[in-house]
């Protein structure tokens, strides 16, 4: 069954979440706000903040918190940063994280069509300075397609998070109709296409929202696609209309139509598939998988040639 959403209809019971709470949820939230660190956990107003923070979890967005992209789905304030970067927020990014006791860090970021190479050098320090301050930390990072410029995909690869995520979103239909007019959905895939033919030994992961109006089948084609790209982890959750200003929620999605969705991505071969009405793309369940799987896992050897700032005043090489 999938429940049609007629304008102001209220969310069906199994969208309901308890309100965050407790001490963990708590102590993260004062630490977070006095080291002036931006969530999208928050600016996304994703629904899971309070399991996700009283389980060790968080999602940090690096680059301020201003997009230069704006997607009709996202909460993440839209405007011009004007090449405005903090040098300083990997260390401070990494020394914040060290005191915060997680086990599990998620690294997005904003788009940033303003800088030379997308923030992807800026992405890349951080990930290098956390493994520096907080060696036993798993790290994904979830970041946006760099204008395609396949150096900069490299950059990011180069510094080895332990999970390599980029979000197609939405099915083909509907990508100029939700997201922002310079994204594309074969650009996406060739992202993490590319992570792929960069680092064989990658785990790379996707996300797909349903409910703003495709349909099961075209579901299903995405979820081929993004295997075909060798994503090896893809979550599908419910889109929420986060204002009256975002596009519209079509339907709601019953759980058993999820169950259907995964066994569905299950049986084209991901290794690990996460579906259901609250799933985000930084999702729990997800970042259990990924700890079984990589925790006797070697350190990773940082390709320091590819985050040199020289390498910033290079043409790229290849698009995507």
């Amino acid at each position: 069954m999938t429940t049609h959403a007629p304008r102001f209809a209220p969310k069906p019971p199994w969208l309901k979440v308890r309100a965050p709470g407790g001490e963990r949820y708590t102590r993260l939230k004062d630490t977070l706000r006095a080291l002036d660190l931006h969530t999208v956990c928050e600016e996304a107003r994703c629904p899971n903040v309070g399991e996700c923070w009283a389980e060790g979890t968080a999602t940090v967005m690096l680059l301020g918190n201003v997009c230069t992209r704006g997607c009709r789905f996202c909460a993440v304030t839209t405007g011009d940063p004007r090449g405005a970067v903090d040098v300083r927020e990997p260390e401070h990014v990494a020394r914040a994280i060290a005191t915060l006791d997680l086990s599990y860090v998620v690294l997005t970021m904003v788009d940033r069509d303003d800088l030379l190479d997308g923030g992807a050098s800026h992405v890349a320090r951080t990930v290098t300075r956390l493994r520096e301050l907080v060696p036993g930390l798993l790290i994904e990072t979830l970041l946006g397609d760099f204008a395609g410029h396949a150096e900069y995909v490299d950059t990011t690869v180069a510094a080895r998070p332990d999970v390599w995520a980029h979000n197609l979103e939405v099915v083909r239909r509907l990508q100029r109709t939700v997201r922002d007019a310079r994204c594309s959905y074969e650009r996406s895939l060739g992202v993490l296409r590319r992570v792929k033919e960069t680092d064989p030994a990658a785990w790379t992961k996707s996300s797909l929202m349903v409910g703003i109006g495709e349909t099961d089948e075209e579901i299903a084609e995405a979820l081929a696609d993004l295997r075909g790209a060798g994503v090896d982890v893809v979550t599908i959750g419910q889109y929420l209309r986060p204002s009256p200003k975002h596009a519209p929620v079509a339907r709601y999605v019953d759980p058993a139509t999820f169950d259907r969705f995964a066994e569905l991505a299950r049986g084209l071969g991901f290794a690990y598939v996460a579906s259901g009405p609250l799933v985000r793309s930084s999702y729990k369940a997800a970042e259990a998988f990924f700890r079984g799987k990589l925790e006797a896992r070697e350190a990773p050897v940082l390709r320091a040639d590819l985050l040199a700032p020289e390498s910033l005043l290079r043409r790229p090489t290849q698009r995507l």
